[in-house]
């Protein structure tokens, strides 16, 4: 018999976290999320996504064993931008059986219609700006710093419980290596005007440096689909976050003018070094992970922010700014010893940044797929 538990946001979540050791223990690509990053994700008192969002979560059990896991939360500030009645599911990871995953399915559905949704549409976890997609393509390498990793049938049983493709997401992978003659021209450019400044970022000055990137962020990235503005209590979470990972060689902000025009913000790909730890930092863990940053170094990293301010971006004098950001961040992977990176997420249909990416030598080799189904009669 099949039991659908639930538990609030910030509760005990032991099978929560646990699930995943029954369902990716055939798969050796999976590597397990920080235990402790987890629960201060799904913890309201350490999470500012709570103050606009609420939500709670279910785990599957079957034959004393937990086979599954799903949130279900509404995020305010989607709805205040959109006013769409759409609420979200997440952390959505269960075993290969149709009967586990529309179960869990229909829990998040009737959760959110009691609320009012009209729509469901995930996995985000928990809102756009967190981890994103269920991943569709690219099962033969390993998830990176906050991008999920899934069982090829897991899209699938999504699919099976009525669900339709909203949007698809890529990943691109991106070799560090020496830039082509159009990239190094761009940073010629762009270093030869005396209006622009560059830096990177500072962990004695990480809070304002942090202040300017969310300005950047939610002014870039607002016609994005689905967009949700980042908030100030997340910027600072953010800040708060990055004093242990940051690597400030792959972090730029950039200046017109004394004005914040551009960001690009890369992190080293921790789960290079965490699969061992099985998700968790005590008592060992903690020295292992520090040991493996601060003296063998992470190879790869993640570029999660790349942002240009929409009034210069349509500046047809500074059109090289995107490229020399690319440019630029290749050179920083380079000076701390990487050697390749993640891109992304990108959306689908965002030709413009698809093509810049390519031009730049990077290939697409995952893709993270949203999904999205009616919960009332429409």
């Amino acid at each position: 018999m099949l039991d659908i538990r639930q538990s609030p946001m910030g509760g005990n979540i032991h099978h929560f976290l646990n699930v995943v050791d029954t369902i990716y223990r055939d798969d050796p690509r999976y590597i397990r999320p920080l235990d402790m990053d987890i629960s201060d994700r799904l913890n309201p008192k350490k999470n500012p996504f709570f103050e606009h969002g609420e939500g709670t979560l279910y785990t599957a059990h079957q034959n004393g064993l937990c086979v599954g896991r799903i949130t279900a939360q509404i995020d305010r500030e989607h709805q205040r931008r959109y006013k769409d009645n759409v609420g979200f599911f997440g952390f959505f990871d269960t075993v290969d059986d149709e009967h586990v995953a529309r179960a869990l399915l229909e829990h998040a559905e009737t959760w959110l219609r009691d609320r009012s949704m009209k729509r469901i549409r995930g996995p985000l976890s928990l809102n756009i700006n967190e981890e994103l997609g269920c991943l569709v393509d690219g099962f033969d390498s390993p998830p990176v710093l906050m991008n999920p990793h899934h069982r090829p049938y897991q899209g699938g049983l999504i699919e099976k419980a009525g669900y339709e493709k909203a949007k698809d997401f890529f990943g691109w992978r991106y070799e560090v290596g020496e830039l082509n003659p159009r990239v190094r021209k761009a940073l010629q450019d762009i270093e030869a005007m005396p209006e622009i400044a560059v830096r990177s970022f500072s962990k004695k000055t990480l809070a304002s440096d942090v202040a300017i990137a969310l300005e950047l962020f939610n002014d870039a990235w607002s016609e994005n689909w689905g967009f949700v503005p980042m908030t100030t209590k997340e910027a600072d979470k953010m800040a708060a976050d990055l004093k242990m990972f940051m690597v400030p060689e792959i972090t730029k902000i950039v200046t017109i003018d004394g004005e914040p025009a551009a960001v690009a913000i890369a992190l080293p790909n921790v789960n290079e070094i965490i699969g061992d730890l099985r998700g968790k930092l005590f008592p060992l863990g903690i020295v292992k992970l520090l040991w493996r940053l601060k003296v063998e170094g992470v190879k790869s990293g993640r570029l999660i922010i790349l942002g240009i301010k929409k009034k210069f971006r349509m500046h047809r004098k500074y059109a090289p700014l995107s490229v020399y950001l690319y440019g630029a961040m290749n050179n920083g992977g380079k000076q701390v010893g990487m050697t390749w990176g993640e891109l992304g997420w990108t959306l689908e249909d965002n030709a413009a940044v698809n093509t810049g990416i390519k031009m730049m030598g990077a290939k697409k080799y995952k893709t993270y797929r949203v999904y999205e189904k009616p919960i009332v009669k429409e």
